[in-house]
């Protein structure tokens, strides 16, 4: 079928997987007729980037706000609200995604809402300190060193035989780093 000729009957009767492909291909040539259901298609397929991107490029702005926001995704949202010259929609998008991302510890994205606001260095500074704590938090130490463990067998075996200066320094390296590891563990712990 010619895009141009493509009407809601024949896109109806496709399967949902070639209605997926054709907006997909089709992204910027969607005729207006076929605009919302295939934005609920996408939305249903777990597209919602390219749900949002039809919306936004279709003029359908409050349309693409909305999905955005219903995906958590407030930077998008604010700025496709600032694009399309709605500056105090704009800043509320951002304050309500700071403190939505603060409150599921997406910290780099509320890192992000925080520059986007103009908020002063110390609060944006804060903001990234209680992003590394929550990803300190997350690394599983059991795992870090059982891979440096495994890391240090293998150049282990690398350099039998070598006692030259360069193989002397990396066996030097890896001692220092795992004692700087274990001390690491063991202040994590203690916090």
């Amino acid at each position: 079928m010619i895009l141009n000729e493509m009407r809601i009957e024949n896109f109806e009767k496709m399967s949902r997987e070639d209605q997926v492909l054709y907006l997909t291909e089709n992204l910027r040539d969607i005729k207006d007729d076929l605009v919302e259901p295939g934005i609920e298609i996408l939305i249903g397929s777990g597209e919602t980037e390219l749900a949002i991107s039809l919306a936004r490029d279709s003029g359908r702005i409050d349309r693409a706000v909305e999905i955005a926001v219903a995906d958590g995704d407030y930077l998008w949202a604010a700025l496709i609200a600032k694009k399309a010259g709605r500056e105090e929609e704009s800043v509320r998008l951002y304050r309500e995604g700071l403190e939505y991302y603060v409150s599921e510890e997406k910290y780099g994205r509320a890192v992000s809402a925080a520059q986007a606001l103009g908020l002063p260095y110390d609060e944006i500074d804060h903001l990234f300190e209680a992003g590394v704590r929550y990803e300190r938090r997350m690394i599983d130490m059991d795992r870090v060193g059982y891979a440096l463990e495994s890391l240090a067998h293998s150049l282990n075996n690398a350099l039998v035989g070598r006692d030259d200066e360069m193989a002397e320094g990396l066996r030097k390296a890896m001692a220092e780093e795992r004692e700087r590891i274990a001390r690491q563990a063991a202040e994590d712990l203690d916090e």
